[in-house]
């Protein structure tokens, strides 16, 4: 940290910075405001330090509108990179919080300006952090900024709690059918929007399904809501989605309530949606919510969690249809179930289609002699750096859990109750993975399994996939499978090689075991 020299000798020049804030955009446009007056402080206290070599930087860092809450702000990030640069030794504040109201983004600061050797001084407070009292005192009085910044927020929650209470509206993303008044900020309906907020809940009532009411809505070219932000910045209004569907019919706003931490209000303004309109669509919403549920957890499918789209990059989910008593699964590109509108050309994938397709590959991959050699030596380095890493944790863990003997069994005692407990219950927990560290090092350390075994597991893997049940097939593909990477014409694996020795062991055992039945 760069010490601030008071004598004449030292012509050294200190490069001087001035930063100001302001939290919000109240009287910014007027001739002299805040962030004027904090920065004529500064200008006038870096003038009266001239003598000891401080000159103004032209550059001005002014952040108005901006909350000392957190970091994301324009000037402050230019006077970052400014120190970084090395153009600046010194920055001018007209208060420790136009910094930052956050100990911990505040203290982050300070750590940077020293590994740059930048200090910090506050004109009003007499602080200077290249001293060790400076920094002591900077400490304690961000505390007490901190504290000052919680007991706002604990203020402005209470406000909005009791504002919610009583029936207002509290702000947030404007809602289609509804328009804030700027002044009096209550909700007053827009006609217009009502209307198409009407359809969108007669029109589920009548399908049942959100995806196709947003369908329906962008062939007739209906978009949601565009509004302005207080800035001046627009945001146009989008296709309507299944989500954007989905959150509408759950907002008690349009049947004239507010809501607040899971409880209700009634509210002062006006409902577009009659109650027995609203609590049908929410029923047919909760039924088709619940169907979903037990169609994602009805069915262990093997593969799930491990394929993607080759198109679109997005997951390919589980479902699933029944016909009398047969279930047929299917998988299904997530991003476009999402979408209004069908584009991927995934749309369905017959799973059991898929699981046989995918099996076969592998026992081709693992029947061809040149990729099998490729595994076979990318199997041998993983179990070599494993059961390196291994040792190095049982060594570990051994230590750990001889210090714990002698702390539990050290002569005299010593210690309380409390604490014996709770050392016997740590070294039960430190035996307990000893123990699993060394049977799996054992299995390591076996003979190591062949190209052979390899082939051979894989050659049988179609006829013991059969007497697998769907759990057991489960934990074998998240053994060996990294990724499946599928397209409408081809499929990639992605293998994991460490786990393909633990995988060709258990497929042998249930082989071995399928040959001893009579």
């Amino acid at each position: 940290m760069k010490m601030v020299s008071t004598t004449e000798e030292e012509k050294k020049i200190f490069r001087c910075a001035c930063y100001t804030r302001k939290s919000t955009e109240e009287n910014l446009q007027c001739e002299f405001n805040s962030l004027d007056a904090q920065r004529e402080s500064a200008e006038n206290f870096i003038a009266s330090q001239r003598m000891n070599g401080w000159q103004l930087l032209p550059e001005k860092y002014d952040d108005g509108g901006f909350s000392g809450g957190n970091t994301d702000r324009p000037a402050l990030k230019r006077l970052l990179a400014d120190v970084e640069a090395g153009r600046i030794d010194i920055i001018v504040i007209y208060k420790l919080d136009r910094l930052s109201r956050s100990l911990l983004d505040f203290m982050k600061l300070v750590e940077f300006f020293e590994s740059h050797n930048t200090s910090i001084v506050s004109i009003t407070q007499q602080i200077n952090t290249s001293t060790s009292a400076g920094r002591m005192m900077i400490n304690i009085l961000m505390t007490f900024a901190q504290y000052e910044r919680e007991i706002i927020a604990e203020r402005i929650r209470d406000k909005i709690a009791g504002a919610k209470r009583r029936g207002k509206h509290c702000g947030g993303t404007p809602v289609l059918g509804y328009d804030a008044d700027p002044e009096t900020k209550k909700l007053g309906i827009n006609q217009k929007e009502a209307e198409l907020v009407r359809h969108i809940f007669k029109r589920y009532c009548e399908l049942g399904s959100a995806r196709e009411v947003a369908r329906e809505l962008k062939k007739q070219g209906y978009k949601n809501k565009t509004w302005t932000t207080r800035k001046g910045n627009i945001h146009k209004g989008r296709d309507f989605t299944m989500t954007c569907i989905w959150r509408m019919l759950n907002n008690p706003l349009y049947i004239g309530q507010v809501i607040h931490k899971d409880k209700r209000f009634p509210g002062e303004h006006e409902a577009i949606i009659d109650k027995r309109t609203y609590e049908m669509a929410r029923a047919m919403l909760e039924a088709n919510t619940t169907a979903r549920r037990k169609s994602k957890y009805a069915t262990a499918y093997p593969l799930k969690g491990l394929v993607r789209c080759g198109h679109c990059g997005g997951a390919m989910t589980v479902s699933y249809t029944k016909k009398g008593n047969r279930r047929y699964i299917y998988l299904q590109c997530l991003k476009d179930m999402k979408s209004a509108e069908h584009s991927c050309p995934l749309r369905q994938v017959p799973g059991n289609d898929f699981e046989k397709a995918v099996l076969q590959q592998l026992g081709a991959i693992f029947r061809t002699p040149s990729i099998l050699a490729k595994t076979y030596d990318a199997v041998r380095k993983n179990e070599d750096e494993e059961k390196t890493s291994l040792t190095e944790k049982r060594d570990e863990l051994a230590i750990k859990a001889d210090a714990l003997r002698r702390k539990i069994f050290r002569p005299g005692g010593g210690i309380s109750h409390a604490e014996l407990e709770s050392l016997k219950s740590e070294a039960i927990k430190v035996g307990d993975e000893l123990k699993d560290v060394k049977n799996y090092l054992k299995i390591l350390s076996a003979a190591p399994v062949s190209q052979a075994e390899i082939t051979e597991a894989f050659n049988s893997i179609e006829a013991l996939w059969e007497e697998l049940f769907p759990a057991e097939k489960y934990r074998l593909t998240q053994l060996f499978i990294e990724k499946i990477i599928l397209r409408n014409d081809s499929m990639e694996l992605e293998i994991k090689t460490n786990g393909i020795t633990s995988l060709v062991r258990e497929l042998n055992i249930i082989d071995t075991e399928r040959k001893k039945r009579p």
